[in-house]
């Protein structure tokens, strides 16, 4: 069995970030979410990995090089554009061969790894095998539709009228059948090549289609809320840990990692929370689910709940909470201004302001 991660795609829900990076590097408690889903192939037994990248691919492969670090090895296939899931199966044609195949999204997360998924897909090995989770808002997802067997009857693309609440999660399996269906689909109203209409071509031509329902924590760490969100998730997990220096006036609290070279000095750090190999905090506070990334200076101002990139710095700027920072980033505070209000008000207004 191969595995297909997409590393393409160009992050337009985490600009600007993406502007500069490549939306699968950005760190989850400091290392690259796209790193978390190359262990659980691994994990799974699979060794032959086939990465479909775009735009940021010298970075990509920076990142990853021939995989040879997580146990795989990576074979890099470039798509030009973003043209759809069904279309980087189109492509990556050659290196898939004859063999059973997972296609995961590298921007995707799922607790727990898919050691699971893969195995029940080796013994029972259905054409294809689709994984869903309830969503409070299916609009932004691929969406299936159960028949009152619980067997799958539609799958439809980023519905303006959802007929259920289940999306798929970015975990895909197939055996070599999705080929001819993906070469059987037409661009969406999208102008992609859509994985949900080639999985639906094999449900009309009566292929063995199953889902199994991700009772676990999924994450498509697509914009800056469900990247803080997987953030709280992988810290909630970290074991304490102290490498670096702290000096005997501050205080650590909790699951906090300290990682060799960074120092604390006149500070608390309150886990579950991780500092950064080379970064200073001063005078600071630290809190609760956040992340510190390596080289950065935390002076003189509160951090929570918030990912920091590598070598950034905040100094001064009072309290900063559920916030991405991007690397070499400058924080400080601006002089002080008098403070006015600036009224446009219509007749019988009535207004309230806080002096």
């Amino acid at each position: 069995m191969k595995a297909l991660v997409l590393s393409g795609g160009a992050g337009t829900r985490l600009r600007p970030i993406t502007h500069t990076s490549a939306k699968q590097l950005v760190p989850v408690a400091n290392k690259p979410v796209l790193f978390y889903g190359l262990e659980s192939i691994a994990a799974a037994g699979i060794t032959e990995v086939g990465m479909i990248v775009g735009d940021t691919a010298a970075e990509i492969e920076a990142a990853v090089a021939d995989g040879s670090a997580f146990g795989l090895k990576v074979t890099y296939i470039p798509q030009e554009r973003p043209l759809g899931l069904a279309h980087a199966v189109l492509i990556a044609r050659d290196f898939l061969g004859d063999d059973d195949f997972v296609m995961y999204l590298g921007d995707n997360f799922v607790v727990g790894g898919i050691s699971d998924l893969v195995e029940e897909f080796r013994v029972r090995r259905p054409d294809a095998q689709i994984l869903l989770t309830h969503v409070p808002d299916p609009r932004s997802f691929g969406v299936a539709e159960l028949d009152a067997s619980g067997r799958v009857v539609g799958l439809e693309e980023k519905p303006r009228h959802p007929k259920s609440d289940l999306a798929l999660v970015g975990v895909y399996l197939f055996s070599p059948a999705v080929h001819e269906a993906v070469r059987a689909v037409k661009p969406s109203w999208r102008g992609e090549l859509e994985i949900t209409d080639a999985i639906q071509h094999l449900i009309d031509t009566h292929a063995d289609v199953r889902s199994t329902l991700v009772e676990g924590y999924w994450k498509d760490t697509g914009n800056v809320g469900d990247m803080l969100e997987v953030n709280r998730t992988v810290l909630e997990s970290v074991q304490r840990r102290i490498d670096g220096e702290v000096d005997e006036r501050s205080e650590t609290v909790g699951r906090v990692v300290v990682e060799r070279g960074a120092r604390i000095h006149n500070s608390r750090i309150v886990g579950p929370a991780v500092i950064g190999a080379g970064t200073v905090v001063r005078d600071s506070y630290v809190g609760p689910f956040t992340s510190v990334a390596e080289n950065c200076r935390i002076t003189g101002s509160e951090l929570e709940f918030s990912i920091v990139l590598r070598d950034s710095s905040i100094d001064g700027v009072g309290r900063i909470e559920s916030s991405l920072i991007g690397r070499h980033v400058e924080v400080t505070p601006t002089a002080k201004v008098p403070s006015a209000h600036r009224l446009v008000l219509g007749d019988h207004s009535k207004v309230q302001i806080r002096s």
